[in-house]
């Protein structure tokens, strides 16, 4: 039976998993010239501050008493934080982590539609046939050799290095290593290290398309320094009243790095939207959202957000161009839940 696009709906219940499912990461500390030798690397481990600070946030300053706001400000500011830094001797930051590239990219996890479901992976199906994931998996490597999800840690650092391995059955059967601060962060267009790129990218692509079980150990190598600080995740504490104003991740006692944050570095491969020219990649959200800035690139009064582009390809037969066809398959690939519970 087939659906004319006039009666198709969108999905009340579309719902896709995660592609690329990062591990936590966790840090280590040890010397440059040891890169090789396993066991000498100690874990970067937390430790609580107190320090004595002072005021210096903005203060309400309308209608406030003078003598009252002049003590305000000359008290000090007494903070207990947590901090992670390598230890004298060392001067090399270490993390590692893993990344599984699952198959089925498109392929919902649930619809309620049958009709809706059976367009959309034929979509996805031409979009494989005619395309493939080699773009998207050539990006993802890319981010993978240039140390992205390093984060603060990779700015200021002297060198670092990159080593991917293709795992199977915990026997690493290939690995590449890149020079992370020879690769562009704000395109991917380098020619450094091409023949490694597109070997790991096409091995990505393989994983995407489900013709491979894909598992990569990720490590990475940044010298920082001897005693320099490095910078774990930090905790999102809702609970205001506690005494300590900054609470760092830890992995098993070891500071570690969200997989939440090594997946939005990993999928920050956006380069197909409005503000491109003044922000460069941005990770692929359904609206473009970077919230650090504050800012939407992806706006749905330009039909460029991934809901738009998405019920034109399906519901109207409105093919986009290449790049944001591009765009949503990574969406499809990011996971998440993407129904219209106001259509039925």
């Amino acid at each position: 039976m087939t659906t004319t696009t006039n009666t198709l709906k969108t999905a009340s219940v579309l719902a896709f998993e995660r592609k690329l499912d990062p591990s936590d990461a966790v840090f280590f500390s040890g010397t440059w010239g040891k890169r090789e030798d396993a066991t000498a690397w100690a874990p970067v481990t937390i430790k609580e501050k107190s320090v004595r600070g002072t005021i210096s946030n903005r203060l309400k300053t309308a209608g406030q008493d003078p003598g009252k706001l002049d003590a305000a400000i000359e008290n000090p500011n007494l903070q207990t934080v947590d901090v992670a830094a390598l230890p004298a001797e060392a001067d090399t930051m270490k993390i590692t982590f893993t990344l599984r590239v699952l198959g089925g990219a498109g392929k919902p996890s649930a619809c309620n539609n049958a009709a809706y479901q059976t367009k959309l992976l034929n979509t996805v199906e031409s979009y494989v046939q005619r395309v493939g994931f080699s773009e998207l998996a050539r990006r993802y490597a890319h981010n993978l050799a240039n140390g992205r999800y390093l984060w603060r840690n990779r700015v200021g650092a002297e060198q670092v290095e990159v080593r991917v391995q293709h795992m199977v059955k915990g026997i690493a059967q290939k690995t590449w290593t890149f020079d992370a601060l020879a690769l562009s962060l704000r395109n991917f267009d380098s020619s450094i290290a091409a023949a490694e790129l597109k070997e790991l990218g096409a091995l990505i692509s393989q994983g995407l398309e489900g013709t491979s079980n894909v598992l990569l150990q990720v490590t990475a190598f940044a010298r920082l320094g001897a005693g320099q600080e490095v910078y774990p995740s930090q905790e999102l504490i809702l609970d205001r009243s506690k005494s300590k104003s900054k609470t760092l991740y830890e992995v098993n006692g070891l500071a570690g790095m969200h997989s939440q944050k090594l997946g939005n570095a990993i999928r920050t491969i956006d380069t197909w939207h409005t503000d491109v020219k003044e922000l460069g990649p941005i990770a692929v959200e359904p609206y473009g959202s970077v919230t650090t800035l504050g800012k939407a690139c992806r706006r749905p009064t330009d039909k460029l957000d991934f809901y738009s582009l998405l019920d034109n390809w399906l519901l109207k037969d409105k093919v986009p161009a290449d790049e944001q066809q591009h765009f949503v398959m990574a969406t499809l690939i990011r996971g998440g839940v993407f129904g219209d519970a106001g259509k039925e």
